[in-house]
This record gives C-alpha cells, structure tokens and sequence, in this order.
C-alpha cells in the first residue's frame, strides 16, 4: 500500500545524517526499530516499482507462454496425427509401387511370351503350305497304298534274276494291268524308297555294295524276299558284302 507520495514525504528525513539506526538507538531502541523498518519500507518501494511491471510481464509472458505451450502441444498432436497418416499413405504408395513393379514384371513377360508365340504362329503359318501338301501326300499314299504295296511284293518276288532294263518293263507290264483293273497307284512310286532308308542304303555301301541302282535293288532283294537268293556274283562285290554284313552274326563260309 505504499505509495510514491509517501516516499517523497520520507525522502526529506530519509536524507537527513543522523536518520540511521545507529543514531537512534543511542537516542531510543525502538525508535531505531522504527527507523530502520521505514528505511527498508521506501528500499523496498523503489524495488519493487522495477519489479512489478517484470512481475506482470512475467505474468503475461507465462500466459503467452502456457498459450504457446497448448498451441505447440496441438501442433504437436496434428504433428503426430498427420506422421500417422503419412506412414499410412507410404506404407500404401509402398504397397502400390510393388503391386506396378510386379504389373510391369507380368506385362514383360507377357510381351515376351506374346513375342514368342507371333515367331512360332509366324514360323508354323510357313509351315502350313509343307503340312497342307504333306497332308494331301500322306491321303494319295493311303490312296495308292493296296497298288503300291502289290508292285513292292511283285518286285520282290519276281525281279530277282533279272536286269535292270528288264526289271522296268516288268514294273511297266504290271502298271498297265493296275489300270485295267482300276487299282490305284503312285505314278511317282520309287520301289527303293519304299522299300529301304537312305541310312540303311548307306550303311551297305560301307560293307562293300556298290552304290548303283542295280546293286541297291539287289540288296533289297536279298534282306527283304522270303527266300533265299541264289547270287550270280562274277565280280564277287555281293560275295564280299554279304561276309561284311554278316561278320558279326556268325556267318558260316564254306570255300
């Protein structure tokens, strides 16, 4: 409750030198007591008129303060709401990004199966003309097969003693008989192919067969007919042939 007036009342006694404690307690003690509380009393005053207004300023900057405070704990709180839902929304965009990278891993290999599968539609439609004629090759042999199979066994069984000139105007007699009887057959028909491979045929001139027409059909003759052949072999290239293919098989040779 002291005010600056009372403290200008005081200053004049305040200046004074012999208004202090020690004086008055030579003068009286409780005058001194007196003395030195009105001293503190107009200390404290001047004191205290700098420290209220820091009072109140502290008091309004700890208002500011708790005000500054709650609206840091609420950003705070969003702060927290809103790393909750960024992780959320990364933890999606995550998710999202391995779901694109495995789409684009599938649309890769598809690309590549579809790539694949264009070559091979490509490559089979090259095909299709050698299949189509193929095809109608494999009906007109299943056509032709009873004449074909008929000039095979006629060649087997009565071509053997003959010559090469003959033996074509036997196929040719024949021919002519198979189309007064309407049985079909391959113009085309090539009796050593039918009647053995190339691998085969290979494999004779190894052992020793000479490689012509003639000897071929010979060859056949001997491993395909159901009797034994009877060789006129002045060269001895069909002696030799046969012990070559025979050698493994226990061939007996009586000179």
């Amino acid at each position: 409750s002291i005010t600056g007036e009372t403290v200008e009342l005081l200053e004049p006694y305040l200046d004074m030198e012999d208004y202090n404690l020690e004086t008055a307690k030579k003068v009286c003690g409780n005058v001194a007591g007196l003395c030195s509380w009105t001293q503190a009393m107009a200390y404290f005053y001047g004191i205290n008129k700098e420290v209220l207004p820091l009072k109140a300023n502290l008091a309004l900057q700890e208002g500011r303060l708790a005000a500054a405070q709650m609206e840091l704990n609420n950003a705070q709180i969003q702060l927290d709401e809103k790393q909750m839902e960024l992780d959320r929304v990364q933890a999606m965009y995550d998710t999202a990004m391995k779901e694109k990278q495995a789409l684009l891993d599938d649309a890769e290999a598809c690309r590549r199966k579809m790539n694949n599968a264009t070559a091979l539609i490509e490559g089979l439609g090259g095909e299709k003309l050698r299949w189509t004629a193929s095809s109608k090759n494999f009906q007109n042999q299943i056509i032709n097969l009873v004449g074909n199979v008929l000039l095979a066994t006629g060649f087997l069984s009565y071509s053997g003693p003959f010559n090469q000139e003959y033996r074509n105007l036997l196929l040719q007699l024949w021919k002519k008989e198979m189309d007064n009887s309407k049985i079909p057959y391959s113009n085309d028909l090539n009796l050593t192919g039918m009647l053995v491979d190339n691998a085969t045929v290979g494999e004779w001139n190894l052992q020793g067969l000479p490689n012509d027409d003639l000897s071929i059909q010979n060859g056949i003759i001997v491993t395909k007919a159901s009797r034994y052949p009877l060789l006129i072999d002045p060269q001895g290239q069909g002696k030799i042939w046969i012990k070559n293919k025979e050698k493994n098989n226990g061939l007996q040779v009586n000179s």
